[in-house]
């Protein structure tokens, strides 16, 4: 029978052999976890420069923005009469504000009801509708118009409801408006009397051309209860007249439909909380300039700080003992970032509206460690003298010298420079003018009187409300129709309607270019030719067509582009007027936080520089795991040879020993056997 037990019959320490023996076949696992190491290592440091590259690229995007330079602050003596909020175009200035209004909404109430699940009427299908404008002239007595005006406002749009059986009572009509949109809400009140429930209608929106007209089609019942013209029958009470902001700024009266008065002073956004006067100085924020300026110092030296850590070197500290790199010592693609970031940096921009405006002209430099560093004293004169063009510095920014023309945007491959604009043909909207005169007399637009309208692409049915118009009333009212027809308005497709100086009704599109476009045909009651004589289609609209840079330009719209392969390509500016031929020039210029934001993407990105290090570090990592895996089957198979020629060496050292017992014993025999004879 074999020994099954290593060593049992020789007494060697063959465990302790093999396990010696199986360490220096080791060696190389050994190696190669070292190896892994340092991978893992770099792995790590490239994992901390990416994140410090993304931070730093962060701070750039925000800096890259024309408007971060473009600062305004204001000062308001008292801010409990109002606040204000400044845009890019705002300008410098003081003002004297005299609010003596607050605008408000239309309130008008109904008659008493016994409940408001009570009917109403018989449940015939009726369509109530609501136009909004102004009332003029007349007077006011308890709640009611005597001898005004109602002149509907073609801005705001024409809604109606539906009601019938299922809905005709205070509860359902105030459901039906609400669930509506149609710019009224409803709700509904007790007053304690015998009749108590009262529906209130509210204008949603505030200012004199907000007030309600109400037009009943059908049941006579809902007629009596809803029915509202001020400039006639009047079955609701008005509580609240819709009323407009009046205030003056340096002594010039200014209206505004809302408390919110935008471009009373331009630029500014006066949002208004009370009546009373104050002033308000609006001056250029050059704290907030140099804030953006030592936040363009700080992440440069962030990320420096970050870069240097990360390539840094240890010397020996004695003889013999050798010094260490940080994780990224001594790798050529470090150095690549660093040269390129400090060449950008250190680069002249072009296309400079003031071609003589540099870093160190404002104060920023470098100090003898690399770090980026900022004179306070130096800033401050430059922000006094240059303020407008410190942007250009960092931002990308697109000056024309033509007031009617707006810089939109650019690509990655728009070169900076200055380029001559000449446009050869304006944008135009698409219009439509009637063949017919309405200045002859009313026109009565029937009951359920529809219209099918097709505008810049866009089908709909459009619902005209019944009545009796003037040509001027009729182009509002036919001008709310279509914009507030939901399929048209979601595609934010609207048009602009007005009677011409020959009496006819006239529609242009709010779009330009040749994506615009307008028919209409009869749908159903009044037909379309009352409206517009034989026309059943207008002129469509043209995009706009010129250069830029002396090279033909894709215009679409009133936006023209600058085409690819030319040095301007991707420019986009917006041409909103003016004449035909030379007109300028814009001078684009991108600064250097544009600059390293783009660049950073070249670091970063899925392509970039860092992506492809950090793929061929894993693959390393992804081949030492390979070669240990080849390795450890190997050691297995070494250690299974070792164990296997110990353990015949254990059974020959066995098989000797038995071997050795019994001469040992045979020959003490014999020596026996000899002796005793």
């Amino acid at each position: 029978m074999g020994i099954s037990s290593p060593g049992i019959g020789s007494n060697l320490p063959i465990d302790d052999i093999v396990s010696k023996l199986m360490t220096a076949e080791s060696q190389p696992l050994t190696l190669l976890a070292q190896k892994e190491a340092s991978y893992q290592a770099k792995l790590s440091g490239y994992g901390n420069l990416s994140s410090a590259l993304s931070q730093f690229q962060a701070t750039m995007a925000n800096l890259g923005k024309a408007s971060t330079f473009q600062s305004l602050s204001s000062s308001i003596g008292d801010d409990d009469i109002f606040t204000a909020t400044l845009a890019s175009k705002a300008l410098s200035g003081s003002y004297q504000i005299n609010v003596t209004q607050l605008a408000q909404a239309q309130t008008i109430t109904t008659s008493g009801q016994a409940s408001k699940s009570t009917t109403i009427g018989t449940g015939a299908s009726t369509t109530i509708s609501f136009q909004f404008g102004k009332v003029s002239g007349g007077t006011l007595t308890n709640g009611a118009y005597t001898g005004a005006t109602f002149t509907q406002d073609a801005e705001q749009e024409t809604g109606s409801i539906t009601i019938d059986s299922s809905n005709n009572s205070l509860q359902g009509i105030s459901d039906a408006i609400n669930a509506a949109d149609i710019g009224v809400t409803a709700s509904i009140i007790s007053d304690g009397s015998d009749t108590p429930a009262r529906l209130v209608l509210t204008s949603k929106a505030s200012g004199e051309k907000s007030s309600m007209k109400i037009t009943v089609d059908g049941d006579s019942a809902l007629q009596n209860l809803l029915g509202y013209d001020p400039a006639g029958t009047q079955n609701l009470t008005q509580s609240s007249a819709a009323q407009n902001t009046l205030l003056s700024v340096n002594g010039t009266a200014i209206t505004a439909a809302t408390t919110t008065v935008e471009e009373a002073i331009q630029g500014v956004t006066l949002n208004i909380k009370k009546i009373g006067s104050t002033s308000m100085t609006v001056a250029q924020d050059t704290s907030a300039v140099q804030n953006s300026v030592n936040a363009f110092a700080k992440a440069y030296n962030d990320l420096n700080a970050t870069l240097q850590k990360l390539t840094a070197y240890t010397p020996a500290t004695k003889a013999g003992d050798p010094g260490t790199g940080a994780a990224l010592f001594g790798e050529s693609s470090v150095r690549t970032i660093q040269d390129q970031i400090r060449n950008t940096l250190t680069s002249s921009l072009a296309g400079l509206s003031n071609s003589n405006m540099n870093l160190p002209q404002i104060g920023v430099g470098f100090d003898k460690d690399g770090n980026m560093t900022v004179d306070s004293d130096k800033l401050g004169k430059a922000l006094k003298n240059n303020f407008s063009d410190i942007a250009g510095l960092f931002a990308t920014v697109g000056k024309p010298t033509d007031s009617l023309i707006n810089f939109t945007s650019s690509g990655t491959a728009t070169k900076a420079g200055s380029y001559d604009i000449n446009i050869t043909q304006l944008a135009t909207q698409a219009t439509m003018t009637g063949s017919v005169s309405l200045n002859g007399g009313p026109v009565t637009i029937a009951s359920d009187t529809t219209l099918e309208v097709k505008i810049d692409g866009i089908s709909a049915t459009v619902s005209l409300t019944a009545g009796n118009y003037t040509a001027t009333q009729l182009a509002s009212m036919v001008q709310s129709a279509i914009n507030g027809t939901s399929k048209l308005s979601s595609a934010s497709v609207a048009v602009t309607a007005k009677i011409d100086s020959s009496g006819a009704l006239q529609l242009t599109s709010n779009r330009y270019g040749s994506a615009s476009n307008i028919s209409v045909q009869s749908g159903s009651g009044t037909s379309a030719a009352t409206l517009f004589g034989s026309v059943t289609a207008g002129t469509d609209g043209v995009d706009v067509e010129g250069t830029i840079g002396g090279v033909a330009a894709t215009g679409s719209g009133q936006i023209l582009t600058a085409p690819t392969g030319s040095d301007a390509q991707g420019l986009k500016i917006e041409i909103l007027g003016g004449a035909l031929g030379a007109r300028g020039k814009i001078d684009f210029s991108q600064g250097y936080a544009d600059r390293l934001n783009k660049l950073v993407d070249n670091f970063i990105g899925t392509n970039g520089l860092l992506s492809a290090n950090t793929t061929s570090i894993n693959s390393s990592i992804k081949n030492i795991d390979d070669q240990r895996d080849a390795l450890n089957v190997r050691l297995a198979q070494i250690e299974k040879n070792y164990r296997a020629q110990f353990t015949a060496l254990d059974v020959a050292i066995s098989s000797m020993s038995s071997t050795q017992q019994f001469l040992t014993q045979q020959l003490a025999q014999i020596s026996a056997n000899s002796t005793s004879s």
